[in-house]
């Protein structure tokens, strides 16, 4: 019986890989890493810069107090120029709403102070506490457009009516959008970091639809009420 000797072929400055038929490597100098036969790189994936969110953010707020300056110069010459302006007792639950909404600024602010002493529990009571006023305002809006309703007082009745649920309506809908932002971002965030992050976010973008709403408000006082 014939012995098959098989050598192993030694190029000249390298040497012979240990790994034999497969051609693995299977081991290297200090500080190289070791693959198997089977051994796949893979790289840790990369999220998204915190900084993009904050600058996505700050776009979106030039490009909403954008458009709710365009309503208020177009509400602001109808206003002046239109005969048949009807003026409109705003309803009561519109004051109610903007204390609700004050308040919670303030409870999204408890949780970003929470969050930063790593009271962890404490800030998701807040978290829900700002989840349920945000609601509460929404609601507080439909009870307004109920009170509008139930005086005959609809989108097509009269000019002020029409920007009356114009501007509350693109109000609370982004609003709505915080919310969501709310409940969602910052509960799948994976780190504490990020979730810090999420919430500084977060809160200017609340901020910033408190005052716009405080704007509004007293435009709506001094153009539909007067």
């Amino acid at each position: 019986m014939d012995t098959i000797v098989r050598s192993q072929v030694t190029v000249p400055g390298r040497s012979p890989s240990p790994s034999g038929i497969n051609g693995n490597r299977r081991g290297g100098g200090p500080g190289e890493p070791v693959y198997g036969p089977h051994t796949t790189l893979q790289l840790e994936p990369r999220g998204t810069p915190l900084s993009a969110y904050r600058m996505f953010t700050f776009l979106a707020m030039f490009w909403i107090a954008a458009l709710f300056a365009t309503l208020a110069l177009v509400l602001e010459s109808r206003w002046v120029h239109s005969p048949d302006w009807i003026s409109i007792s705003l309803p009561y639950v519109l004051y109610i709403n903007t204390a609700i909404l004050l308040s919670s600024s303030l409870t999204i602010e408890f949780a970003r102070h929470s969050l930063r002493v790593a009271a962890t529990k404490e800030c998701a009571r807040w978290i829900r506490a700002t989840l349920v006023l945000g609601l509460a305002f929404i609601a507080g809006q439909i009870v307004a457009w109920q009170d509008l309703s139930a005086r005959g007082l609809h989108l097509a009745s009269n000019p002020g009516s029409f920007f009356f649920y114009l501007i509350t309506g693109a109000h609370s809908l982004h609003l709505l959008g915080g919310i969501v932002l709310l409940a969602f971002v910052v509960s799948r965030a994976a780190t504490r970091a990020r979730r810090q992050a999420a919430l500084d976010t977060i809160a200017l973008y609340w901020h910033f639809m408190d005052g716009l709403w405080l704007c509004l408000l007293a435009l709506l006082f001094i153009a539909i009420q007067r």
